[in-house]
Protein backbone atom coordinates (compact mmCIF):
# COMPACT_ATOMS: atom_id res chain seq x y z
CA UNK A 1 0.00 0.00 0.00
CA UNK A 2 1.24 3.32 -0.90
CA UNK A 3 -0.02 6.56 0.74
CA UNK A 4 0.53 10.13 0.24
CA UNK A 5 0.74 11.99 3.50
CA UNK A 6 0.19 15.63 3.98
CA UNK A 7 2.72 17.80 5.39
CA UNK A 8 1.58 18.19 8.75
CA UNK A 9 1.58 14.44 9.29
CA UNK A 10 4.97 13.83 7.67
CA UNK A 11 6.01 16.31 10.60
CA UNK A 12 4.48 14.76 13.16
CA UNK A 13 5.83 11.50 12.21
CA UNK A 14 9.16 13.27 11.96
CA UNK A 15 8.78 14.39 15.90
CA UNK A 16 7.63 11.44 17.45
CA UNK A 17 11.02 9.68 15.48
CA UNK A 18 13.21 12.66 16.82
CA UNK A 19 11.98 11.74 20.12
CA UNK A 20 13.68 8.29 19.61
CA UNK A 21 10.67 6.66 21.16
CA UNK A 22 10.40 4.72 18.06
CA UNK A 23 12.41 3.71 15.54
CA UNK A 24 11.20 4.06 11.63
CA UNK A 25 7.99 5.75 10.45
CA UNK A 26 5.97 2.28 10.47
CA UNK A 27 6.49 1.92 14.40
CA UNK A 28 4.44 5.34 14.67
CA UNK A 29 1.58 4.44 12.20
CA UNK A 30 1.44 1.09 13.83
CA UNK A 31 1.11 2.96 17.42
CA UNK A 32 -1.30 5.23 16.12
CA UNK A 33 -3.67 2.39 14.30
CA UNK A 34 -3.54 0.60 18.00
CA UNK A 35 -4.62 3.76 19.55
CA UNK A 36 -7.48 4.57 16.78
CA UNK A 37 -8.79 0.83 17.44
CA UNK A 38 -8.59 1.43 20.97
CA UNK A 39 -10.53 4.65 20.90
CA UNK A 40 -13.25 3.24 18.33
CA UNK A 41 -13.76 0.46 20.87
CA UNK A 42 -14.09 2.64 24.01
CA UNK A 43 -16.52 4.63 21.80
CA UNK A 44 -18.92 1.74 20.85
CA UNK A 45 -18.77 0.53 24.37
CA UNK A 46 -20.09 4.30 25.92
CA UNK A 47 -22.63 4.71 22.81
CA UNK A 48 -23.70 1.26 23.59
CA UNK A 49 -23.99 2.35 27.10
CA UNK A 50 -25.40 5.42 26.27
CA UNK A 51 -28.56 3.91 24.56
CA UNK A 52 -29.06 1.74 27.42
CA UNK A 53 -29.08 4.71 29.76
CA UNK A 54 -31.38 6.26 27.61
CA UNK A 55 -33.96 3.36 26.87
CA UNK A 56 -34.13 3.35 31.19
CA UNK A 57 -34.62 6.65 31.38
CA UNK A 58 -37.64 7.02 28.91
CA UNK A 59 -39.20 4.10 30.88
CA UNK A 60 -38.65 5.81 33.63
CA UNK A 61 -40.99 8.78 31.86
CA UNK A 62 -42.87 6.45 30.60
CA UNK A 63 -43.63 5.47 34.08
CA UNK A 64 -44.06 8.88 35.42
CA UNK A 65 -40.77 8.44 37.83
CA UNK A 66 -39.60 11.79 36.54
CA UNK A 67 -38.39 15.23 38.66
CA UNK A 68 -39.50 18.36 37.55
CA UNK A 69 -36.49 20.73 36.08
CA UNK A 70 -36.70 22.98 38.44
CA UNK A 71 -36.85 21.42 41.39
CA UNK A 72 -33.59 19.78 39.89
CA UNK A 73 -32.09 22.89 39.75
CA UNK A 74 -33.28 23.92 42.79
CA UNK A 75 -31.55 21.05 44.41
CA UNK A 76 -28.11 21.58 42.63
CA UNK A 77 -28.06 25.04 43.54
CA UNK A 78 -28.42 24.15 47.08
CA UNK A 79 -25.26 21.74 46.48
CA UNK A 80 -23.32 24.31 45.32
CA UNK A 81 -24.25 27.02 47.83
CA UNK A 82 -23.45 24.03 50.17
CA UNK A 83 -20.10 23.36 49.07
CA UNK A 84 -19.23 26.81 48.48
CA UNK A 85 -19.91 27.49 52.90
CA UNK A 86 -17.79 23.85 53.26
CA UNK A 87 -15.33 25.86 51.82
CA UNK A 88 -14.92 28.74 54.25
Amino acid sequence: MNIQLKPEHEQLIQTRLASGRYENADDVIAKALKLLEEWDNSYQEWEEETRKKIAVGLAQVERGQVVDGEVVMAQLQDKIRKARENQG
